[in-house]
């Protein structure tokens, strides 16, 4: 891998050399390097683009690492990628896509990610999604998340988007099994003239089945986002949804709550604010030397967080 190719490892999975454990690294349509262990498999698909992995029951305090970099201007994929992780699991999982374009082109990466959780297991799942270049064509990422956790699972979901990316729609579609639960942490932020889209659907189908669905977003310049927050209580179920979006200049923020109870001990609550930053608190900042510009920065970072 070439210089640029690695400070975009940096960038989407803080890697500065090859990662302990398995891992699969994509650069510009292929695979770049990979490792498997005895316990986590990684298969190369055979029908599509993507791969199997395979984590056997039973793993714990393992990781594994599938980052995609594109640096090539013009190029477009879609990705399949199925995880199937045995019970009793305890596992990290850093994705995440880097695009550099630079070129007249647009480069696009469309992303499958399914995920197939067994019995008691655990999954911690970090994606970061991130662009640039000086190029005319655009950097476009539509990644799309499919989740079934079975009984007693537990998924936490922290995704970002925090730069250069130029339109993107974000679906994520989960089935929750009883006792299981999902967490999603979303991070999102535009500026220029840049589009995002983030759909969110959970069915509560098993007994004392949970979801907490956080999203936050900064919509900057002429940058349009939307959010979708979905939640079907099918059971005896608790599902929260939460949409917290600061907005500045000439951006717009659309926030559409959805839940939907089909069971009398379903219990489902939804938030949503939008605003600006408050005249206050850039003045505290301010007062302590900061500009304005670094006032806001400090802000904004602390809301992302």
């Amino acid at each position: 891998m070439n210089e640029l190719e690695k400070r975009m490892l940096k960038e989407v999975a803080e890697l500065d050399s090859l990662p302990v454990g398995a891992y699969n690294i994509r650069s510009n349509g292929k695979s770049a390097a990979r490792n498997t262990t005895s316990n986590i498999d990684i298969v190369t698909k055979t029908d599509v683009s993507g791969i199997d992995i395979i984590i056997a029951p039973n793993t714990v305090n393992q990781s594994v690492h599938i980052p995609v970099i594109i640096s090539e201007t013009g190029l477009k994929e879609v990705v399949y990628n199925d995880f199937y992780i045995g019970e009793n699991c305890d596992i990290t999982i850093i994705a995440g896509c880097g695009i550099s374009n630079c070129g007249g082109e647009d480069s696009r990466h469309d992303g499958v990610h399914s995920f197939h959780v067994g019995k008691n297991s655990r999954v911690r799942y970090v994606e970061k999604h991130y662009g640039e270049g000086t190029g005319e064509g655009k950097r476009l990422m539509n990644p799309t998340t499919v989740v079934e956790l079975d009984e007693n699972a537990y998924m936490l979901m922290e995704t970002a988007q925090i730069s250069g990316v130029d339109d993107t729609i974000r679906e994520t579609n989960a089935t929750i099994g009883k006792n299981a639960s999902l967490i999603i942490h979303d991070k999102i932020m535009t500026d220029g003239v840049q589009k995002a889209v983030a759909k969110m659907s959970v069915d509560l189908d098993g007994e004392q089945s949970k979801c907490d669905l956080i999203s936050r977003g900064v919509a900057k310049e002429n940058s349009y986002q939307e959010v979708v927050l979905g939640i079907s209580g099918n059971a005896a179920c608790n599902g929260h949804a939460e949409c917290d979006s600061i907005i500045m200049d000439n951006g717009v923020i659309l926030a559409t709550p959805q839940l939907k109870a089909n069971c009398v001990d379903a219990s489902l609550i939804h938030e949503a604010a939008i605003g600006k930053i408050a005249g206050e608190q850039l003045m505290k900042l301010m007062t302590l030397g900061l500009t304005e510009k670094e006032a806001e920065e400090k802000i904004i970072q602390g809301f992302l967080k």
